[in-house]
């Protein structure tokens, strides 16, 4: 599998203080993706760990269990997020002998040889983050080198699907692009229901501005609300506008560039997933090379839907970066002092989409790409990523809904991280 390496992702279930549920899960999850049944025991073993001591000993604990899939191969990846007390040393917990008293046991040392793939981060009196990955043995070659994106969802309290998604793909260059000119096709005539597709919109067009909120410039709702108690701190981790040009007729680049979709349903629940994952769906076929491409296939989609908010962003080996946005879902071009967001404009993907503009921006050496869905406050800082960033990129997702995520709506973040 040529290219930068991805994997696709299908949250599963998440479990709060239900390591017995959480097993059991994890066992049907091993067998259905195929892991076998002396690697499927040793996913539950884990599991088993995992949970049992985020139940004991964790703030606010929570365990998700999810599929991981790339053309050769499909496995199981945990994520175990908290809300503290936090692991004060955790090369000492790596070693074997150390456990939490009234687990299993088997401690984090032991599970890092299970897993193929083990990851922490953790803050005293912060939280931690834990990943764990399990595949097939023997391990497929391509799955030595880490992926370059990875997200989370989580559907808002009291449901079981979530409204948001994320989605990547990788464009080879050999995809013919499309060429339209979308006029009539964005709303800009008001949606009037006259499309001939059967959705029939009712003759008042969704209102934007109620639906998806007003943006300021990059971005942001307000940009002095973030930091206004804590002056000391705004000042040593700038908001930066992000150094970007408007580009007409964006082209993508030579070689392999990575696309990336997030997507917010309107509102929450199972009509909100269904939008959802009909722009993921579009997204993953289609056969667009630019974001202002992508969006217009993704918009098509959307039609007789709710609609969404809807940003994409194409990565390029150079650093280049193309973004372009609809809706209220954040982006930011994240480095360990700095964080730069993306400029996105109002309206409904599937509704009202006015004239799509394309921005260019280059990613610094070392920089990470954050989209999010509104179901996180913008109120975090380039400083509160910072010990995350040489984590792996769902790691660092987690890391941050962890950290902004409220329980008042469904949420998603997802990041792109690493040369190629």
């Amino acid at each position: 599998m040529g290219g930068p390496p991805l994997l696709d992702c299908e949250d599963s279930a998440w479990f709060r203080d239900q390591p017995e549920a959480a097993r059991g899960a994890a066992a049907a999850l091993g067998r259905r993706v195929g892991l076998g049944e002396h690697r499927t025991a040793q996913l539950v073993l884990a599991v088993a760990e995992l949970a049992t001591n985020v139940t004991k000993h964790a703030v606010d604990g929570s365990l998700l269990l999810r599929v991981l899939r790339n053309e050769a191969v499909a496995g199981v990846e945990v994520l175990v997020v908290d809300s503290g007390p936090g692991i004060a040393d955790v090369p000492a917990a790596l070693r074997d002998g150390v456990s939490s008293t009234g687990t299993l046991g088997i401690g984090l040392g032991a599970l890092r040889r299970l897993a193929d793939r083990f990851d922490v981060h953790s803050v005293p009196g912060i939280g931690t983050v834990q990943l764990a990955r399990f595949w097939p043995h023997p391990l497929d070659p391509s799955l030595t080198r880490e992926t370059i994106v990875g997200g989370i969802t989580r559907p808002i309290g009291g449901e079981d699907v979530c409204g948001d998604a994320w989605a990547a793909r990788i464009d080879t260059g050999e995809q013919a692009a499309p060429v339209q000119d979308g006029r009539g096709d964005r709303g800009d005539r008001g949606d009037r229901g006259d499309r001939g597709d059967g959705a029939g919109l009712t003759s008042t067009a969704p209102d934007w501005s109620i639906l998806t909120g007003a943006r300021t410039p990059f971005g942001r709702p307000d940009h002095t609300s973030a930091s206004s108690d804590r002056p000391s701190q705004r000042s040593a981790r700038p908001e930066l506008k992000a150094r970007s040009a408007l580009l007409r007729g964006a082209t993508a680049g030579p070689g392999h560039g990575v696309l990336v979709m997030s997507c917010d349903g309107l509102g929450h629940g199972p009509m909100a997933a269904i939008a959802s994952q009909a722009a993921v769906h579009a997204f993953r076929s289609g056969s667009a090379r630019t974001p202002e491409q992508a969006m217009e296939e993704v918009h098509r989609a959307l039609r007789g839907t709710r609609g969404a908010a809807v940003a994409i962003a194409r990565l390029e080996p150079d650093g280049r970066l193309l973004f372009c946005g609809i809706g209220n879902i954040s982006a930011c071009v994240v480095t360990t002092d700095s964080r730069a967001s993306l400029l996105s404009h109002p309206g409904i993907v599937g509704h009202q989409m006015r004239q799509l503009r394309t921005y260019e921006h280059r990613v610094p050496a070392h920089g990470t790409l954050v989209m999010h869905s509104d179901g996180l406050s913008e109120r975090w800082t380039a400083g509160d990523l910072a010990g995350l960033l040489h984590h792996p990129p769902a790691v660092i997702a987690a890391g941050l809904l962890r950290h902004a995520g409220t329980r008042r709506d469904d949420a998603s973040v997802v990041a792109v991280k690493g040369a190629w």
